[in-house]
């Protein structure tokens, strides 16, 4: 498989370089253009139809992006992704990525993997504590950043989690209308656990290691109860908690932030260690026979 690492680095060096004015055409046309069948594919075009309508600008403004006007900012982040050699670690972990699936007979159903490491907002992505990606449609990786102390010895486990994804969905379809809370439980719990794997534990992200055995049990006895809901917006309150659920208008559920994601690595790991079964064997396996066989939800 060709591996991909577009040189985003460059390309907002380009943009920072460009009047404001010239800055959206050329986000839009140069820095979007790689992962338009990407974006085709969640139907988002590279320029709305109508103006303000919903495109990759907002879409993206959305995801955490950094506003392209925020040029003093974009250049420190900017500067530091440099410094640490950020598209060098992304090669490096994809590289891996890729090398233990082929070991595995695992494949992404996609002849390229094009990845993308764009600079984030801080405020838009606190709660993510400034880092976080999108993996769903393989052949492609994106990875939203602002670099810190905290997130910058977790980037490879944030893209190895991205890539997992990649990989579950050329084996199963994304269903977006009839997601189940537990089909959207097992799908992030097999991405961090891929990730520790093969990082381990120091490396996860926050969305798993920021509850405590208190809140934990609390969040697995209301997910109990939803496993079988339907629908993006329903899932996703259970999935993202409260606080997101609220600023995106879905209906809040009692939940912490990113309690599905914190209870989805759990249930998987609990399967794993209760099974005997390695993190490889189990992506092929569908949502419910690793929730009917992982514990957490008979006691």
């Amino acid at each position: 498989m060709q591996l991909i690492i577009e040189n985003t680095l460059e390309q907002y060096e380009k943009l920072f370089s460009l009047s404001e004015e010239e800055r959206e055409d050329y986000f839009r046309y140069s820095m979007m253009k790689p992962f338009e069948e990407m974006w085709a594919t969640i139907h988002v075009p590279l320029q709305a139809k109508q103006e303000n309508g919903y495109d990759v600008k907002m879409a993206t403004s959305m995801l955490g992006y950094l506003d392209m006007t925020e040029t003093v900012k974009g250049k420190q982040a900017l500067l530091l992704l440099k410094e640490i050699h950020a598209l060098q670690t992304a090669r490096t972990t994809l590289s891996r990525c890729l090398e233990v699936s082929r070991a595995h007979q695992l494949t992404i159903k996609a002849d390229a993997l094009t990845f993308g490491l764009y600079i984030a907002d801080p405020k838009k992505l606190e709660l993510q504590k400034g880092y976080c990606g999108f993996g769903g449609i393989p052949g492609f990786i994106m990875i939203t950043m602002n670099p810190t102390p905290y997130n910058i010895p977790k980037l490879p486990a944030l893209i190895a989690h991205e890539f997992h994804h990649n990989l579950r969905f050329s084996y199963f379809d994304w269903d977006h209308g009839n997601v189940t809370v537990g089909d959207y439980l097992i799908i992030e719990g097999l991405a961090e656990s891929f990730a520790r794997e093969l990082y381990g534990d120091e490396l996860l992200g926050p969305w798993v290691t920021s509850f405590d055995a208190e809140e934990l049990d609390y969040s697995i006895a209301v997910l109990k109860e939803a496993l079988a809901v339907k629908g993006f917006a329903e899932v996703s309150s259970y999935m993202f908690g409260d606080s997101i659920a609220t600023e995106l208008g879905y209906q809040a559920v009692g939940l912490s932030s990113f309690a599905g994601y914190a209870v989805g690595y759990h249930v998987v790991q609990s399967f794993l260690k209760n099974n005997k079964v390695d993190i490889y064997e189990a992506t092929l396996l569908p949502t419910n026979d690793i929730i009917q066989h992982c514990g957490l939800f008979s006691k």
